[in-house]
Formats: structure tokens, sequence, C-alpha cells
């Protein structure tokens, strides 16, 4: 399928995954790994309450892409102490962070910014969360170098000494949402 800019799109709209609803075994993206788990594990995960799984979809039943979220802590000590300081963080041994564990859109989808759709809706899921159940950062592991880039294009932060981990401050992202007159 030809790439098409993101106004092109058909409305998407963002909702927890449903496994009576929801396409799985039609949902193709580049890695394997992502494929696999949305259709072999995602619905367990949600039953375990390991992880809360969301689709973007035009129709209820087409998944252009997903993610997962959950929660997680980061040692403080991974962190550079310049860096706590400079995000005044509390000084505490372990701090509260949301975990972006997963990101995949559909190859069908390639070129319509649903990426960067499925980012923000994270994002701002996240800090909605944030305001109930406490979270300083939401953290990220780039599956290749490709993912990577793509986060630090949005501002994540390398966590030194752990590879393609990477960081998002919540504040930033409620400055994020504030700029864009969305919070």
């Amino acid at each position: 399928m030809a790439d098409h800019p993101a106004h092109e799109n058909p409305r998407l709209r963002s909702e927890p995954l449903d496994k009576k609803k929801h396409d799985r075994a039609a949902f193709s993206c580049e890695q394997q790994s992502l494929d696999r788990y949305l259709k072999e594990h995602a619905t367990q995960e949600i039953k375990k309450r390991v992880a809360a799984i969301y689709v973007l979809t035009p129709d209820g039943k087409t998944i252009a892409g997903y993610y997962t979220l959950s929660q997680y802590v980061i040692d403080a000590g991974e962190l550079p102490p310049e860096l706590v300081q400079q995000l005044h963080l509390p000084k505490y041994d372990k701090l509260p962070a949301t975990l972006l564990g997963r990101l995949a859109r559909s190859k069908q989808f390639k070129g319509r910014g649903v990426g960067e759709l499925l980012l923000m809706g994270a994002l701002k899921r996240a800090l909605e969360h944030s305001k109930n159940i406490a979270s300083v950062a939401v953290v990220v592991d780039a599956i290749d170098e490709n993912a990577h880039a793509f986060y630090r294009r949005y501002g994540f932060i390398d966590i030194p000494n752990h590879p393609n981990r990477l960081f998002l401050p919540m504040k930033t992202v409620a400055q994020l949402f504030q700029d864009v007159g969305t919070e």
C-alpha cells in the first residue's frame, strides 16, 4: 500500500484491545516479535493485569497499531545526579514511572502518521493516569535503532548504562499537551 499523508488517514480512534472485536490475526508490522506478542500473548497479559493494551482502529475491527502501558520503577541510581537535580526529582532510591512496553504500527498504515498518533495517545494516557497513580516519567526500551531514533525525535532521553532504554519526564509530557492546548 502506498504511503499517504496523515490528513488522508481514515478517522482513527483509540480503545482498549478486545479479542472478540479486534482482528489480531491480520496485524502485521516490521517486527515479528511485536506481531507475535499481539496475536499470542496480549490477551493473557490483560487477564493477568501485567499490561494495558490499546489499539488504534479506523472501524472497530482493523488494528492500525497498538501500544502497551504498565507500571514501572526507575532505579534513581541509574540516572546521572545532575539530571535528577535538573528535573527536580526527589532523592528516593526508586522512582515511580510508566512503561511504554510495546508500540507497533501496521504495515498497512505506514506513512500515515500512525506511529506519532500511537505515541501521543500513550503519553496522554500516561499523563492522565499519573494524576491518580504517581509517575515521574515514561520509560521505553527501543526495539532497534529506528525505534531509538523515533523516541529521541520526541525528546526521550537515554538512560546511561542501559542500551536502548530511554525516558521522558512526566513534566515534559505535561508541557507537551499544555503547549498544544489539549490538557
